[in-house]
């Protein structure tokens, strides 16, 4: 048990990052009451296989499990964790299990929802993948270190060490299966429970298997290399769990369907994918275009505000700026930055620009800090904290916008610079 409960830390991630500012169960919201919640449960059908690591292989390289090449750029472990997990499948380790969703359109195919990092570290070791680390030689092995320095194919190749490769082709590893589920948000769910023990996790990874197509896969190029996300997460790689992608996905939405939000963030991001990747063909240079802006408007962010305290919650009574990332700030704050003319009117006001940020978060009356801080993903808090900051710049800033108004429990919004 003691290298069961290992390997389960070794799933975490490399990079520590502050508990985020809004709860995954406001993300994660059922759609309809906690009875059809409970009928759906009891329709789908859970089932235990123990494949072993040779079925599993055979299973990856025939991308029956899929680990497509996005996933596979996104490798969390370094070579010591996967050393030390080919060396639990060695020695006959009990191994947390790897949890599928079988998708009923496409029958032998499965979604990955827990045990992605292991499933990549068997196709690296046996030399099956398209990455850095394919064919990596095992290193800091525990118990074992006769095999440090070896890699899949000096084993092979070595007659003292087939009963080793032996073990490692035959051991079984516990694979739960989950079909028959009738909707995402169930999914979802489940997807959640696996996670929320550890670190929470970010959906991304799940909403990427979901939906599948062109926009998608750009906004997943754009984060690989976007400097501005790297300076947010304070990360020199892409994020593992995919949470630089969320970024740019909610900065795409609110940019492009404000007006379609209805208080639940995971519905609406799935909207926005499963939209744009329908109507790419149509909207590639609108999206690209949009996109091109988001690292001027972290860059316009970080000179007025500083790059430590770039979307922190400013904590008047302490003179000083919270230090953990506020995914709330940062959505209001790109959302007007991202406008050439709104941007270079607040460079040349910083002072006054951060001035009324700092008024905000300290007037209790405002609402604009419970807006940040507390339910954030509601509709009428949405709205409160977009419109509040942009009022907050139209007083302090030489240019004519926009502000999103709220009718009937929706956010009324067509374009944010005047015609």
């Amino acid at each position: 048990m003691i290298e069961l409960k290992l390997l389960e830390k070794q799933e975490q991630e490399e990079v520590s990052f502050e508990r985020e500012d809004e709860s995954l169960d406001d993300e994660l919201e059922s759609n309809g009451n906690s009875k059809s919640v409970l009928k759906e449960i009891s329709q789908i059908i859970v089932a235990g296989n123990d494949w072993t690591t040779a079925t599993i292989l055979d299973q990856l390289v025939r991308d029956n499990i899929q680990l497509n090449p996005r996933f596979q750029r996104r490798d969390a472990w370094d070579i010591t964790r996967k050393s030390r997990f080919i060396e639990s499948i060695f020695l006959g380790f009990p191994i947390p299990e790897i949890v599928l969703a079988s998708p009923d359109k496409r029958r032998g195919k499965f979604v990955v929802l827990d045990g992605k990092q292991r499933l990549l570290t068997i196709l690296q070791f046996y030399g099956r993948s398209e990455t850095t680390n394919d064919s990596f030689a095992l290193k800091n092995l525990e118990f074992m270190p006769e095999l440090n320095g070896c890699t899949h194919e000096d084993l092979k190749n070595d007659l003292l060490h087939s009963s080793v490769l032996d073990a490692l082709d035959n051991q079984t590893l516990h694979t739960t299966l989950i079909r028959n589920w009738k909707t995402e948000s169930l999914l979802y769910k489940i997807f959640l429970r696996l996670n929320v023990e550890n670190t929470p996790l970010s959906p991304q990874e799940l909403r990427q298997a979901l939906h599948p197509g062109d926009f998608i896969n750009f906004l997943d190029d754009e984060s690989m290399g976007n400097l501005a996300l790297r300076k947010i997460l304070k990360s020199k790689n892409p994020d593992p769990r995919m949470r630089d992608v969320e970024l740019l996905l909610r900065y795409v939405g609110f940019h492009h369907f404000l007006s379609e939000y209805r208080g639940n963030l995971k519905v609406f991001l799935d909207m926005t994918c499963k939209e744009l990747n329908q109507d790419w063909k149509y909207r590639k240079m609108e999206i690209e275009s949009t996109v091109s802006q988001f690292e001027k408007a972290v860059e316009t962010t970080t000179t007025i505000f500083g790059k430590n305290n770039i979307f922190r919650v400013w904590l008047g009574n302490s003179n000083t700026y919270r230090t953990k990332l506020n995914r709330a700030i940062l959505d209001v704050m790109v959302f007007y930055f991202s406008d050439q003319l709104i941007r270079e009117s607040a460079e040349k006001n910083p002072v006054a620009v951060e001035n009324a940020f700092k008024e905000l978060c300290s007037s209790p009356n405002t609402g604009f800090r419970e807006a940040v801080e507390k339910s954030t993903t509601s509709i009428r808090e949405t709205h409160t904290r977009l419109s509040l900051w942009g009022r907050a710049l139209l007083k302090v800033l030489d240019v004519e916008f926009n502000v999103p108004e709220l009718l009937d429990n929706r956010i009324i919004f067509n374009d944010l610079r005047l015609r």
